[in-house]
């Protein structure tokens, strides 16, 4: 038995909808953003991270504890950490590519619509870069604690450096500033400004004249130079 609603011809078959594809995809997968979109998605709180983390090594040191597993316990808990060092590294060279891609946009900045919202585009990028990197140091950090709590001993990374920009503060740029400016400063007063000229020729070169000649001329045309010499006592007067 057939009903008005199953015939075609009274209610032809409809295809699906590209909104109703939205809808599927959403209710399937949640939201996700494209590849070339900064993701509006929130970041994971540090209370949620903390425990996340302490989870992950608690569970793994019940489990091997007391087993013959129990050698390997160190390494795995050492690979936890370096996972999540290698993560927070692989940002930070997305972010190096982000940099460059932003100072290009700006060379090719001619006034027009669509080299601005790029910019903008790379720009949103590159702050949704950092935060994710100091996230994911976060992430690192805590593991690292939590790697020393259990075996006594800090984690050291087996190659390159461990860095923590979270804790580049305003007031540590201030101070690595005025530290800088400092050593500029006692340096200088040994070094006078201008441009520094050195003239050789050995010890045993005694034309005066021509010396005396190219020290003019190179005063003449830097008046604010700067002679550098040996000062050795056997040079000729």
């Amino acid at each position: 038995m057939t009903t008005d609603s199953d015939d075609p011809q009274f209610e032809p078959t409809h295809a699906s909808s590209p909104t109703d594809h939205a809808l599927a995809e959403l209710q399937l997968f949640g939201f996700r953003p494209l590849q070339d979109e900064p993701d509006p998605r929130r970041l994971p709180d540090s209370n949620s991270i903390t425990g996340a983390i302490a989870d992950i090594f608690d569970a793994l040191v019940s489990a091997l504890n007391d087993t013959r597993l129990e050698p390997d316990l160190e390494d795995l808990l050492w690979s936890t950490v370096n996972l999540l060092h290698r993560a927070a590294n692989r940002i930070e060279r997305e972010l190096d590519a982000n940099e460059q891609a932003q100072q290009r946009s700006q060379r090719d900045q001619n006034g027009s619509e669509v080299r601005s919202v790029e910019l903008e585009r790379l720009t949103a990028e590159g702050i949704t870069l950092i935060e994710r990197r100091n996230a994911m140091e976060l992430f690192r950090d805590q593991a690292a604690e939590n790697f020393e709590v259990h075996t006594g001993s800090p984690w050291r990374s087996r190659s390159g450096s461990v860095v923590n920009h979270r804790t580049l503060t305003a007031a540590m740029i201030d101070s690595r500033d005025f530290l800088a400016a400092r050593r500029r400063a006692e340096t200088e007063v040994m070094l006078p400004p201008g441009p520094k000229i050195a003239l050789t020729g050995g010890l045993d070169f005694n034309d005066v004249k021509l010396v005396w000649d190219r020290l003019d001329k190179v005063r003449a045309k830097h008046p604010d130079m700067v002679l550098l010499h040996g000062g050795s006592p056997k040079a000729p007067n």
